[in-house]
């Protein structure tokens, strides 16, 4: 599993937050949620997403947003109106004084704002979790990815604005998924123009000794992996191998292979109940010691200190 496959796999891919969202001018929304990852496409009109540090953004028709958390940022008709509701930690609509809005903004199933038939209307999906392993890859993003309709087309977003307002059972693991699967068509999109800054690892997937290394050591991480084994699959020579994977990758193939477990380890700890001893055996570690000294040693707390925090 590499790290785009984790953005499916992982705690991402569980009770998403979406909804409609149907404007009309003047509106400006505050987003205070600290949620790690929001997906915003427009369908309808325009709107503004404003960074409080950074350019503000024109989303069109078409176009697609990621905007990565915990900073707040404002969503409006123009970037210099001033807000009119706040989106908090909680998930909850409030005016700026703290007057509740959810309800009398309510325009029906996943549908929400201040006019049914307003000029503008956005699809949102936000993420309530975090996760290790996508995070390898989302941390290599800026704070506000924008693909313009006119870069990309992913057939996906229709199918979610058509998908959004349905009340049927099941619908919200439907929806999960469809916003899953639009991510990482926007994070692909966005790593493959020209002159992007896509992470090491990502761009050495694509060389044909590194990048089988890479899936082998992401795709059985509990292997017990050594330089020359893992350059005897790769068809190389243990010195070729750790050269060339070191110069693409930025770091030697066991480095790698210690985060990306911890990664998976991290995960695991916080999205089930399984014992440290368990989740140890799970990542390639001979028991709980072994992953506690790793973990301690690489992320300064031990397994159980990591759980706690979740």
């Amino acid at each position: 599993m590499d790290a785009l496959a984790g953005l499916l796999d992982g705690p991402r891919a569980k009770g998403a937050f979406l909804l409609r969202m149907i404007m009309e001018p003047p509106w400006s929304v505050r987003i205070e949620d600290e949620a790690p990852i929001c997906l915003m496409c427009v369908t309808d009109g325009e709107a503004w997403i404003v960074p409080d540090t950074g350019t503000p953004v024109l989303l069109r028709p078409g176009d697609i947003a990621i905007a990565r958390g915990p900073e707040p940022y404002t969503v409006a008709h123009t970037p210099e109106a001033p807000p009119h509701a706040r989106i908090g930690p909680d998930g909850g609509c409030t005016t700026l004084s703290g007057e509740p809005l959810s309800q009398s903004m309510r325009l029906g199933v996943r549908t929400w704002g201040n006019a049914p038939d307003g000029g503008t209307t956005v699809l949102v999906g936000t993420y309530l979790m975090d996760g290790e392993v996508g995070r390898r890859l989302l941390d290599a993003l800026p704070r506000l990815v924008h693909l313009p309709a006119e870069v990309w087309n992913c057939p996906l977003m229709p199918f979610l604005d058509e998908e959004i307002s349905r009340d049927e059972p099941g619908q919200s693991v439907v929806l999960d998924r469809v916003l899953d699967l639009l991510l990482i068509a926007a994070v692909r999109a966005w790593f493959s123009r020209p002159g992007a800054e896509a992470p090491a690892w990502y761009r050495a997937m694509g060389d044909p000794v590194v990048g089988r290394a890479l899936r082998l050591l992401q795709n059985d991480p509990a292997h017990p992996w050594t330089v020359a084994s893992l350059a005897t699959k790769s068809g190389v020579s243990r010195a070729a191998l750790a050269r060339r994977f070191t110069e693409l990758v930025g770091e030697p193939p066991m480095a790698y292979l210690t985060g990306w477990r911890l990664a998976l380890a991290a995960d695991l700890l916080r999205e089930t109940d399984a014992t440290v001893e368990s989740v140890a055996r799970q990542v390639g570690y001979s028991g709980a010691f072994a992953l506690s000294a790793a973990f301690k040693r690489v992320r300064g707390i031990s397994p159980q200190e990591h759980r706690g925090r979740g």
